[in-house]
């Protein structure tokens, strides 16, 4: 699998390589700041990037701003944010797409090495993965799309742990509800929200992408 790293500091950025690089990953590229990170993407066209927010000349929003151009060129390109930082403007047009292959994890909350390196796989074949911190920040209770409105409170709870890329299992054990208990939730989500019989996975992300976008 091919990645590109966007990272300044040099300590993380080799880090991250060795990483990738000890699980099979070919790293294609490992940037330093965010000049020509735009371009770069769409010239190597990776199996995904991890992208920092803020990144050299100016630390704004440089990494993410990258990132969305990039996917313009290249719909569907799949990006992982890996940030200190939530941004919740530009992370809101990183999904407008809705085309799924997307992440944005803290870096302060990045412990397990496996889960990120599952994170990164996830995003890589369309997926999502998303920090609760993120989640929370990108929500607002006063704006709702078209059947969010219409989600009970436990619905929410699920399709909020979904947003993490949590297996039914995992959404199981975090709520403290049976596996059929979860089922039948997402099956109602997926009702709820109007989403077309196909692909469960298929499913699964756009309704996380619903539910995020509720927040813009």
């Amino acid at each position: 699998m091919r990645v590109v790293v966007a990272e300044d500091l040099s300590l993380l950025r080799d880090g991250l390589t060795r990483m990738f690089e000890a699980y099979g990953f070919e790293v294609v590229a490992a940037l330093e700041d965010g000049s020509n990170l735009a371009e770069r993407l769409v010239e190597l066209r990776p199996d995904v990037a991890v992208v920092d927010v803020r990144l050299p000349p100016t630390f704004t929003d440089e990494g993410l701003r990258a990132a969305i151009e990039a996917r313009r060129s290249i719909p569907g390109l799949p990006v992982l944010i890996l940030s200190q930082y939530v941004e919740p403007l530009y992370a809101t047009e990183l999904l407008s797409d809705r085309s799924g292959g997307v992440g944005y994890l803290l870096k302060s909350r990045v412990g397990d090495v496996r889960e990120f390196v599952e994170s990164v796989r996830r995003v890589a074949s369309g997926g999502t993965a998303f920090d609760p911190e993120v989640v929370a920040e990108l929500l607002s209770p006063g704006s709702q799309r078209s059947g969010f409105e219409s989600l009970t409170p436990r619905e929410r709870e699920v399709l909020a742990v979904m947003a993490e890329g949590r297996s039914n299992a995992a959404i199981a054990a975090r709520l403290v509800i049976t596996e059929k208990s979860v089922s039948n939730h997402i099956n109602s989500i997926f009702s709820k929200l109007d989403l077309p019989p196909s692909d469960e996975d298929h499913r699964r992300v756009l309704a996380v992408l619903t539910h995020l976008e509720a927040g813009r």
